[in-house]
């Protein structure tokens, strides 16, 4: 298919916000202009934060349901505890992966206070299948990386190329990162039935002769089977993908529901303490409220 004959790629701006005690994070799903790219329904980036001496991240207990939430750090070190009684520290090149589930709680915790914390956080809804199944956590200390095309790259999630991540997924998607030190020309090879997100996380990229900063997610539709992609040097771009999301999902707080109904019993159910979303061991006391309905 001639180039001209690929949908637009659309330019979506993160949306800036605050976790708190100086937290700043940037949104780019949902948006306005994009609520998933493939079973990716979320992602914040966080940071990079320099905290002050004593001070840090410190999140206090919450829950989810129907999602699996991703993490994959950056610069600094973060506690996972969760209800599940798992304890696990991730770091940079490391990736966290929660399955909440029919139910789950945690808390994040800077290791350190007074150290800088750069990570991107992202959701992944749950296909109507399996949405329910029991809630799980996995560690993942190691995820396949090489050097190619004057980068380096980490496969997160799926399979790219040769390489298959360990990480347990229940959609077809891609989670990437690439690092250019000195900058280059590169070229990312594509699904044609994948839809795909590219992220600045510091530096910036171009596609076809546009440009785009860091906080600013472009979205390529089905269709490609690669894309030109330059990079100034310092650049670290995440690069998300998979098929179209089908099964109908309700989005609310920290919850992922079939509908509103079922939010409003996830919402009910937490703030009675019901056992669904179990107790973090040391988090009882600093367990978060739902915000009020709309």
């Amino acid at each position: 298919m001639p180039e001209h004959a690929f949908p637009p790629i659309d330019r979506i701006l993160a949306r800036k916000g605050s976790l708190g005690e100086g937290m700043e994070i940037s949104r780019a799903l949902p948006t306005r202009g994009r609520r998933m790219v493939g079973a990716w329904c979320f992602l914040d980036h966080l940071g990079p934060i320099a905290f002050d001496e004593g001070q840090g991240m410190h999140v206090g207990a919450h829950p989810h349901t129907r999602l699996q939430t991703f993490t994959w750090m950056i610069e600094g070190e973060v506690m996972h505890r969760d209800s599940l009684g798992s304890e696990q520290v991730v770091r940079p090149g490391q990736v966290n992966l929660m399955t909440a589930g029919y139910g789950i709680s945690h808390t994040e915790d800077s290791v350190a206070p007074g150290v800088r914390l750069h990570a991107a956080q992202l959701w992944i809804a749950l296909p109507r299948a399996v949405a329910d199944q029991p809630p799980a956590f996995s560690h993942y200390a190691d995820v396949p990386q090489w050097q190619e095309q004057g980068c380096q790259w980490s496969l997160m999630a799926g399979s790219y190329r040769a390489y298959t991540a360990p990480t347990d997924l229940h959609s077809p998607m891609l989670g990437l990162e690439v690092l250019s030190a000195q900058g280059a020309d590169f070229v990312l090879e594509m699904r044609p039935d994948f839809e795909y997100g590219l992220f600045a996380l510091t530096g910036g990229f171009a596609l076809e002769g546009e440009t785009y900063g860091v906080d600013e997610l472009a979205y390529i539709a089905p269709g490609r089977v690669f894309l030109n992609v330059q990079v100034p040097a310092g650049t670290r771009l995440l690069v998300i993908g998979g098929t179209p999301f089908t099964d109908p999902i309700t989005m609310w707080w920290n919850f992922v529901g079939a509908d509103m109904a079922s939010i409003r019993t996830y919402r009910a159910a937490w703030e009675a303490g019901d056992a669904r979303f179990g107790s973090v061991p040391g988090g009882e006391h600093r367990r978060l409220s739902a915000p009020a309905l709309p």
